[in-house]
């Protein structure tokens, strides 16, 4: 039986040469994948002020986002797990991004669009699908 579906975040952040930030889960869902960085929503909690703190958590950098890109289902009902997720285009304007999480993140990087790494989450497959060319 599925629980109640919980909500998370991400951001599609790109740098001037159009690369993608890009972070390796090491926690389950999708462990060992790569995705985009984001977290879970707190209670009371904004979904926008959500993503900013969750990214600024992981990567130790400050977001502006530029709207929703795309919301994503994710629904594993072997697992019993529903997360939705809204992901935001953002652009980083304060900070490098680092790895401030290491227990929960095994590696962090920038990739072109045309040389991603594998495997991809099911949040990154279909933020790529919806962003612009």
């Amino acid at each position: 039986m599925i629980a109640a579906p919980r909500l998370g975040v991400g951001a599609f952040i790109r740098d001037e040469s159009g690369r993608l930030l890009l972070v390796q889960r090491r926690r389950e869902p999708e462990a060992g994948h790569w995705g985009l960085p984001g977290g879970k929503v707190d209670f009371g909690e904004t979904v926008e002020a959500a993503v900013r703190r969750e990214i600024e958590e992981e990567l130790g950098v400050v977001l502006r986002l530029d709207g929703l890109l795309c919301l994503v289902d994710q629904i594993d009902r072997d697992a019993g797990t529903h997360w939705v997720a809204p992901v935001y285009r953002a652009a980083i304007t304060k900070g490098d991004p680092a790895n401030r999480e290491p227990a929960a993140l095994a590696a962090i990087g920038w990739f072109a669009l045309d040389a991603l790494p594998q495997p991809l989450t099911l949040a990154t497959r279909a933020a790529i699908e919806a962003a612009p060319a």
